[in-house]
């Protein structure tokens, strides 16, 4: 069976997208929408272009049209983030399986309204943390399931890259509460997101945050420690004031048995891994390391899902929203200044508004 598709957002994000449908067979990109127009249509001529395809693709600058089009069977939402739950819910409710780009949503209820709309219709909502699809962070995540590893004891996310004045001043939402959501939703989201899939449910978060420009909203420097249920840690040091560029991502994982240490300006270098009694392990991770198209098995997880009932979207709405609650769990630690127990009943990024530009405090 073949699904048609509808591309809602045609900025940067958008080409991982592209690219990965014009390789499946399994679908058909059929109209696309965006209210910059120039931009809709690059996108569209150029998918065109490179598929060699010669027939037309729609092209909506309001994407309620392209809702109301009853042959679209999927809709990618890779808008701005403040932007995401909104369009998602509609697309629902129009009868659309939906491919949403992190963060889920920028509040609680909002990714709720997400998660019970998708069971309540039957569609299927994938969150794009792509890098559970990663054939290295996969097997991790099977190491540590089958207990090679042994008890889990810490988890280590490093994010340290630099996003400029120009950065923020390219799009007037950007470090902004209301539509970017912060640092750590926008940059920080996919280690945090790895960190609670590696180590499971949460009993609690402690955190704090830092802003050192005076020219967004948002925070730039972050610090956290997540306190699971199985009785690990994960420890989270992000910031993105690093001078001059980026050094890039590291995520560590400590165990009984063993130990795995990854980074890499794309998170794609094996530093070190050990596991007692199994040599053999290093190697294969190594292999693995090398294989990164993460959005194409992304989507043949989706489409998976879609043609068959017994098979699973592995991050649907419900996991999704684990590491959104994570970081919300911080912020509001941040708040605070205390340990805030999980699961949060709410929490929205609006709430961190009435806090001071400067110090993210009152």
């Amino acid at each position: 069976m073949s699904y048609t598709i509808g591309l809602i957002g045609c900025g940067h994000i958008s080409q991982k997208h592209l690219d990965t449908i014009s390789r499946l067979t399994e679908v058909t990109l059929t109209a696309v929408s965006d209210v910059q127009v120039q931009r809709m249509e690059a996108a569209a001529n150029d998918y065109l272009r490179n598929t060699a395809r010669t027939d037309t693709i729609k092209q909506y600058s309001d994407y309620h049209e392209m809702l109301e089009d009853s042959a679209i069977d999927i809709v990618i939402v890779a808008v701005i983030s403040g932007l995401h739950a909104q369009i998602a819910i509609e697309a629902l409710q129009h009868g659309k399986h939906v491919i949403l780009e992190k963060p889920i949503a920028l509040s609680l209820k909002e990714a709720d309204d997400i998660i019970r709309l998708a069971e309540t219709t039957g569609k299927q909502v994938l969150v794009c943390h792509q890098l559970r699809y990663r054939p290295l962070l996969s097997r991790i995540k099977t190491l540590l399931e089958e207990g090679l590893l042994g008890a889990p004891y810490l988890g280590v996310a490093s994010i340290r890259i630099n996003r400029s004045h120009d950065y923020y001043a390219s799009a007037g939402w950007r470090g902004s509460w209301a539509m970017d959501g912060g640092m750590l939703v926008n940059q920080g989201i996919h280690l945090v997101d790895l960190l609670t899939w590696f180590f499971g449910d949460m009993e609690s978060i402690y955190g704090e945050i830092a802003n050192q420009g005076d020219y967004k909203e948002t925070e730039d420097v972050a610090s956290g420690i997540i306190s699971f249920q199985n009785k690990a840690k994960g420890v989270i040091e992000a910031n993105t004031i690093t001078q001059p560029n980026n050094i890039g991502y590291h995520l560590s994982v400590f165990a009984e048995h063993g130990t795995i240490s990854l980074g890499g300006p794309s998170l794609d270098q094996l530093d070190r891994c050990y596991i007692k009694n199994h040599p053999e392990i290093s190697e294969e991770l190594m292999v693995l390391a090398e294989q990164k198209d993460e959005h194409l098995y992304m989507y043949k997880n989706f489409i998976g899902a879609l043609t068959n009932q017994k098979k699973k979207v592995l991050v649907d709405g419900r996991e999704g929203k684990k590491a959104l609650m994570a970081i919300f769990g911080l912020y509001k630690s941040h708040q605070s200044g205390k340990p805030v127990p999980a699961p949060l009943p709410s929490f929205s990024t609006l709430e961190m508004q009435s806090k001071n530009k400067k110090t993210g405090s009152e």
